[in-house]
């Protein structure tokens, strides 16, 4: 951190505080060479995260329209708004480890095998949207795969 009044680069603080709730660090630093004494806040700058779709199109990642799908798909299952929103929060957390940029079938397949262990139905919904479902076989292939992923 340079010095403001005379620019040196070597500065050493002296306090650190919370400030603002604890979302800031407020530092208290001093100038080696001046000893000019002054305060810097440090604050967390979350990194855009962006959904890279299958046509290559780059969206910014959008929580709410993944609860949306889900909702939709556990309409009138017995899964409860809180749970919609952990769930929510936590593939968002899944694809900000994952890297600046997911690409949209990622977190497609991690809904996807989230939803399959809170809801079946739910997850088979879901899954007719997510593949493109267009003929009752779909639904076959796609139980006897849950079944499978159940007996393993």
């Amino acid at each position: 951190m340079r010095c403001p009044k005379c620019q040196a680069d070597d500065t050493k603080v002296v306090d650190s505080r919370e400030a603002e709730d604890g979302s800031v660090i407020r530092r208290r630093r001093s100038c080696v060479a001046c000893a000019q004494r002054f305060t810097t806040y440090e604050r967390f700058e979350e990194v855009p995260l962006v959904v890279v779709k299958t046509n290559g199109q780059r969206e910014p990642f959008d929580r709410a329209k993944l609860i949306a799908g889900v909702e939709a798909a556990c309409k009138g299952r017995p899964v409860t708004a809180e749970q919609i929103e952990q769930f929510g929060e936590a593939i968002e957390e899944y694809a900000r480890l994952r890297g600046p940029e997911i690409p949209s079938s990622e977190i497609g397949l991690e809904v996807l095998d989230r939803l399959r262990s809170v809801d079946e139905v739910a997850y088979l919904r879901f899954a007719s949207v997510y593949k493109g479902f267009d003929a009752a076989a779909d639904f076959q292939r796609e139980l006897v795969l849950l079944k499978k992923l159940q007996q393993s």
